[in-house]
């Protein structure tokens, strides 16, 4: 058993108030809980990874490269397939909680090592 209590977790802050914390996970998946202010949004992006995206609290957008979007509510979840590019964007007028689930598991080093 590997648990890993929230506080303690390992943090990164990508962009001011987006906050990423890295929970339990391995090799095989990994858990990311993540906050964004209103109106943020990551970059468009794609990674090996396939990953589930679940929205806790607040209103956040999922867009396509090809644009097509779906708006998560609420415990509302969304797939995006292995490099499938992809942004994430709080849509709504308070702050955005989720949880992104990725498989195979992954770092924060697919941020902290990127050129662009």
């Amino acid at each position: 058993m590997k648990p890993v209590e929230f506080d303690a977790a390992e943090t990164y802050e990508p962009d001011e108030g987006w906050q990423r914390r890295s929970l339990a996970g391995s090799d095989q998946f990994s858990f990311e809980w993540f906050e964004k202010p209103p109106g943020h949004s990551s970059p468009m992006h794609h990674h090996e990874n396939e990953q589930v995206c679940l929205c806790l609290h607040g209103e956040l957008t999922v867009t396509t490269e090809d644009g097509d979007a779906v708006t998560l509510e609420q415990y509302d979840s969304v797939l995006l397939e292995s490099d499938e590019p992809h942004k994430v964007e709080n849509t709504g007028d308070e702050l955005a909680v989720g949880l992104d689930v990725f498989a195979p598991g992954r770092s924060f080093d697919f941020w902290t090592d990127r050129d662009d």
